[in-house]
């Protein structure tokens, strides 16, 4: 509102003042052009007429008094003697006016400067009566001195400034109704905005906005409720990964406590069957270190890039040792792990995180694919970056998933994730690992079909 305000009354009040000094300042060189001009005239007609030297001639008494009254001023005529030869006034005639301004036209200055004087509204000019010799010099014969009255300018000036601060005035008004009002338009969907924001802090997420009017407090609406969506969307993700992995880890503790008791239980149980349940109770804890595993994953993920151990090492080799490391896993599910090298690359990066998040995608490629299937894993580079792209010929990821899958917590097929052991933390262990060596990770996917997720990485680190 202070805005509007600024914006319309401040240059109406400087057009305010702007425009009356510009007309009285144009009126009084009007007024002192057209008075020189009047001085231009008398000064041809007094040298003529002989005027300066008896004083007497009609026509030059008719047109000074009619040029007096018209200017409403008074008119004195001097000749090379400093003698008055005509005032308007009738005051000062016979008499000698010896002044400053005077002399200097007769020693030829021209005519003085006007003096107005705003205060006593009234202007004084000096004009030298002059003639041409023979040798084309201009000699001085005497001086007009003219005092006129600017009452009348200062009048019109008043009576404009009254009309002028009158209409200023009621556009101010108008301004300060217009701010007012235009500035509780735009401030009130702000103020939902605010009120919305209240809301959700106290718990009402559920509730989302919508407000109506420019384009832009739409899109904040817009923004605002993607915002809330999303939030809602991670505190949903949030508790439900509470709950599974408050059930992932209770399951296995469960079955150890039950496998434990039972051979407690029992007497003189059998060597076989000691070592069956120690075999069930070795692959529980197995399932329960590698839940805990995956937690501790994402912690040390979430700290600072600081923590990166970088070192130039050889790729291609680690991706070999990945691929060997995970083939036992592959045979068991009768799934073709292919690796295809196009160049030799060596790079700057934390071998422990990348190594982390390449076997989460081909590990993900081996869990989620067909009998008898493939994952081919292929690595490439140019001058700047090197490229590892993984593909397999699984069950693929559903469109509408494709968005969330790097999420924490987010798993696509909740039952089969349970099946083999997943968590849904994988790939944002893999994301946020392959974030920290400022490189960036796509999917693309096609449900039943398979899945293909390509990796580029900087050769040198970026810190």
């Amino acid at each position: 509102m202070l805005v509007f305000i600024l914006v319309g009354v401040v240059p109406l009040s400087f057009f305010t003042y702007v425009l009356l000094n510009t007309y009285e300042e144009k009126a009084i060189n009007n007024r002192i052009t057209e008075l020189q001009n009047q001085g231009n005239m008398l000064s041809n007609m007094l040298y003529r007429t002989g005027y300066l030297t008896t004083g007497e001639d009609t026509k030059v008494d008719d047109e000074v008094t009619r040029i007096s009254d018209i200017y409403h001023g008074r008119i004195i005529i001097v000749n090379t003697n400093l003698n008055i030869v005509k005032d308007t006034y009738s005051l000062e005639e016979g008499k000698y006016l010896i002044s400053k301004d005077v002399i200097q036209c007769f020693l030829g200055a021209g005519s003085s400067s006007p003096i107005h004087d705003r205060e006593n509204h009234y202007l004084k000019l000096n004009y030298p009566i002059t003639i041409t010799d023979n040798e084309n010099k201009q000699i001085i014969m005497g001086v007009i001195v003219m005092n006129f009255s600017t009452k009348d300018i200062q009048s019109i000036r008043d009576s404009m400034e009254q009309r002028v601060v009158l209409f200023a005035l009621t556009l101010a008004v108008l301004v300060v109704v217009f701010s007012i009002y235009f500035s509780g338009i735009l401030t009130k969907p702000l103020t939902n905005v605010v009120n919305s924001i209240d809301r959700m802090t106290e718990g009402y997420m559920e509730e989302g906005v919508s407000f109506k009017g420019y384009n832009e407090i739409e899109k904040i609406s817009d923004s605002f409720n993607h915002m809330i969506n999303r939030m809602q969307k991670l505190e949903n993700s949030r508790q439900e990964f509470v709950s599974n992995v408050s059930h992932e880890l209770k399951t296995p503790i469960t079955s150890i406590k039950v496998l434990a008791d039972s051979l407690l239980m029992q007497e003189d149980t059998p060597v076989e069957l000691y070592r069956e349940f120690l075999e069930d109770i070795a692959d529980e804890i197995d399932r329960e270190n590698k839940i805990i595993n995956d937690l501790l994953s994402l912690v040390k993920l979430d700290k600072t890039a600081g923590d990166m151990n970088i070192v130039a090492i050889n790729i291609n080799e680690l991706l070999e040792q990945i691929l060997k490391r995970l083939s036992p896993i592959a045979k068991k599910q009768n799934i073709e792990l292919i690796y295809e090298s196009f160049r030799p690359v060596i790079a700057e990066v934390d071998e422990v995180k990348l190594s982390l998040a390449i076997s989460n995608l081909i590990e993900n490629g081996i869990k989620y694919n067909t009998s008898d299937g493939w994952v081919r894993v292929s690595l490439n580079a140019d001058h700047k970056y090197f490229f590892i792209k993984i593909a397999d010929s699984g069950i693929g990821i559903p469109e509408e998933a494709q968005d969330s899958i790097f999420e924490r917590f987010y798993r696509v097929d909740k039952a089969r994730s349970r099946e083999t052991g997943g968590t849904g933390l994988g790939l944002a262990i893999t994301k946020n690992a392959i974030q920290m060596h400022r490189g960036a990770i796509k999917v693309y996917s096609k449900e039943g079909e398979g899945t293909t997720f390509n990796v580029r990485i900087p050769l040198n680190y970026i810190a």
